[in-house]
């Protein structure tokens, strides 16, 4: 059961007040944004911990994030070789903070798209602040609440219209599946075999977002304001869009092909009872 507009029901055995909260921020090349968005999240939420996951930035971001997490025990950092993509960074961090029985595991750009002082109203939704309990809280930017800063319109409209082909496609009931602001209780992440996904940039967001809600798990999304970086490039790329239409087309496409075959089968069913043919 999912619930795409933050009225889901609670789930049984939510983490309490005094979860284990990891907010994981892969970077590359976030070398000015970075200081400042550790110090806002800090500030917001001083009972939780975070984990850098830098891919070899060649800015020093990774350097950067080391001074940082020796001023700061709560502040970890994972250096990974080279930039090999938004999905296998938060794969490993999600692996990373799982084994180390981390209650509820949180995705946050480093680029202050996303406000730290936003990420109470997600932890209380999965329950790390003593109420709620939906296993993934979505930050969606457009749910009755939600909205964007700086964006263009064309922005927003292949946002949208993504998401739109998506819910279509898929049949998963969200407003914002492609989001990357985002709080999983640790039994949703082991849930959905990490080690199997492949997707990559919005896909991957979309991914995960399918898999908790496929396997049964509640799903709720919680309006945000997200905001155009304030520094450094965008990774955004022809390539990362092109990824996200054609694996969505094909995953709709699986989908159908299964409730064709479904159907099928049921009808071929009745035929055999009405006939007194064994199954």
């Amino acid at each position: 059961m999912s619930a795409a507009d933050g009225a889901g029901r609670a789930a049984g055995g939510a983490p309490g007040p005094g979860a284990r909260v990891l907010v994981i921020t892969p970077t590359y090349n976030e070398a000015e944004s970075l200081p400042v968005t550790l110090a806002r999240l800090r500030a917001a939420q001083p009972a939780a911990d975070v984990l850098v996951v830098d891919d070899g930035s060649p800015d020093g971001t990774g350097a950067l994030a080391d001074s940082l997490a020796a001023a700061d025990g709560a502040v970890h950092v994972l250096h990974r070789p080279g930039k090999s993509g938004l999905g296998a960074a938060y794969t490993a961090g999600f692996t990373w903070g799982l084994q180390r029985g981390y209650d509820v595991l949180v995705e946050m750009d480093a680029d202050g798209s996303h406000a730290p002082e936003q990420l109470g109203s997600l932890l209380a939704a999965v329950g790390a602040g003593g109420s709620g309990g939906a296993d993934l809280a979505l930050g969606s930017r457009w749910v009755p609440g939600g909205r964007v800063v700086d964006w263009p319109l064309g922005r927003q409209l292949l946002s949208r219209g993504g998401n739109t082909w998506a819910r279509w496609a898929m049949g998963v009931p969200l407003r914002d599946a492609t989001g990357g602001f985002r709080a999983y209780r640790a039994r949703a992440l082991r849930a959905v075999d990490l080690a199997s996904v492949r997707s990559e940039g919005y896909c991957f967001q979309l991914d995960l977002a399918a898999r908790v809600v496929r396997a049964g798990l509640v799903v709720v999304e919680v309006p945000i304001t997200f905001s155009e970086r304030a520094a450094g490039a965008s990774k955004m790329s022809r390539a990362i869009v092109a990824e996200a239409l054609w694996r969505t087309t094909v995953w709709g496409a699986q989908r159908r092909a299964g409730q064709l075959v479904r159907l099928v089968r049921a009808d071929r069913g009745r035929v055999r009872r009405r006939a007194g043919l064994p199954r």
